[in-house]
């Protein structure tokens, strides 16, 4: 999700980092060497900011942290910073604006303006030479979105594919059942409206949507063979015939069918509030045994079946102090014993750790077979959201404009038109 407040901030991000360029951050100059650092025993001290709070996620970063440091004389400590979601590209490119940017950084669709400005330390070849890394077992797909120019820029520590979470007990309660063999977006629409008409809760929510983030409809609208633009990222596609049809799915359900809750009504499925919601994998660690529940593939629509990732990334800022340090820590903490146990909370892109079994290995939620037919057959294929350079402002507008579609009688053909009007000369 992008709210307001993250949106401004990214929208001072291309100021920001082209500051960093101007003052010399070349991330071709930042290529950390090989040899071992120069640095005295505990004067390096590294900070990597996140957007998790979860204690059991940060209790394992700094267990990883704790293994490195007892090889490493020269690190004092290694913090991880835990900024508020909504709030975190808007923190970190301020921090990176007033000179005191972390030494790694999450990130997520920011990503694209901080490699086309120079801002993230090249991790190829690092990576490469490091003994027991194995480059070459990360799938070749997950890696395209932090890639330019053949370059590697961050690592895809998670690869979270979007899946269809079901509270059975509500479907139940409504006496509604489901064919996963045969699950369509018009099946859910249908039996998500009878369990609203049953039971009062809502029938199927887009997480992270709540009608201001319009990029979490790119987890639905594939379903129709739409997207937000071509391939190049050049010319708007929003008024296609696909995106018209997908949205007016959208509308009716939630203006006519009453199986997706309206603008400004908050439902959150992981307290029992809905029978279904369309969310990543990784938030499967929500779920807390107060109800039944199956996970499934994203549904199929009118074009058939697809599927969507949600992917975050870590990389090591040019603006560090300690670029060498940095980046042996990052490869450090993403080799294959330390990807295997964040594979517990994120899907990894390592092609070795992807079976269901393994999966189940370290996740306490879902089954093998779950793990398998959510993420280890979805990744192959999967589209991501939409990204783009200059993101912010591309969504300030968009969303301004998609504003008109979220009321009973609008013109749904005609508000997607203006969409395009207002982002397109921002797409070229």
């Amino acid at each position: 999700m992008m709210s307001a407040t993250r949106r401004a901030g990214t929208a001072v991000a291309a100021a920001l980092i082209a500051t960093l360029t101007a003052c010399g951050g070349s991330s071709t100059s930042q290529q950390p060497t090989e040899e071992q650092t120069s640095a005295a025993p505990g004067s390096v001290d590294l900070r990597m900011t996140v957007w998790t709070s979860n204690e059991e996620q940060l209790a394992l970063f700094q267990s990883i942290a704790d293994d490195y440091r007892a090889d490493h004389p020269e690190i004092g400590s290694i913090t991880f910073e835990s900024l508020p979601f909504e709030d975190y590209n808007s923190t970190l490119t301020t921090q990176i604006a007033g000179g005191n940017a972390p030494d790694l950084a999450w990130m997520g669709d920011l990503s694209k303006d901080l490699i086309q400005s120079s801002a993230l330390v090249p991790l190829t070849e690092t990576l490469e030479a490091t003994e027991g890394w194995d480059y070459g077992d990360l799938v070749g797909s997950v890696t395209a979105e932090f890639s330019q120019d053949g370059e590697l820029y961050a690592y895809p520590f998670s690869n979270s594919p979007f899946a269809l979470y079901v509270n059975t007990d509500l479907l139940a309660q409504a006496g509604q059942t489901l064919d996963p063999a045969a699950l369509t977006w018009e099946q859910v629409n249908q039996v998500g409206a009878a369990v609203n008409a049953a039971t009062g809760k809502a029938g199927f929510v887009v997480r992270d949507f709540d009608y201001s983030a319009w990029n979490m409809l790119g987890t639905v609208w594939p379903g129709w063979g739409a997207a937000a633009w071509n391939e190049d990222g050049t010319e708007c596609t929003f008024d296609s015939d696909e995106m018209v049809q997908a949205f007016e799915f959208l509308h009716t359900a939630a203006f006519v069918d009453g199986s997706m809750p309206g603008p400004g009504t908050t439902v959150d499925f992981f307290a029992g509030d809905s029978a279904f919601t369309v969310a990543q994998v990784s938030r499967a660690a929500l779920l807390d045994g107060s109800f039944g529940y199956e996970v499934y593939p994203l549904p199929s629509g009118p074009a058939g079946d697809y599927s969507v990732i949600g992917q975050a990334g870590v990389g090591v800022l040019t603006s560090s102090d300690h670029v060498q340090e940095a980046t042996d820590f990052l490869a450090f903490m993403t080799n294959p014993e330390n990807a295997r146990l964040l594979a517990q909370f994120f899907p990894p892109p390592r092609e070795s750790l992807l079976t269901g079994e393994q999966l189940a290995e370290v996740n306490t939620k879902l089954t093998a077979e779950q793990l398998q037919a959510v993420v280890v057959d979805q990744l192959p294929g999967a589209v991501t959201l939409p990204n783009h350079t200059n993101p912010a402002e591309i969504a300030q507008k968009g969303k301004a404009a998609l504003d008109a579609l979220w009321t009973q009688d609008a013109d749904v053909a005609a508000v997607l038109s203006e969409v395009c009007t207002a982002i397109e000369p921002l797409l070229r």
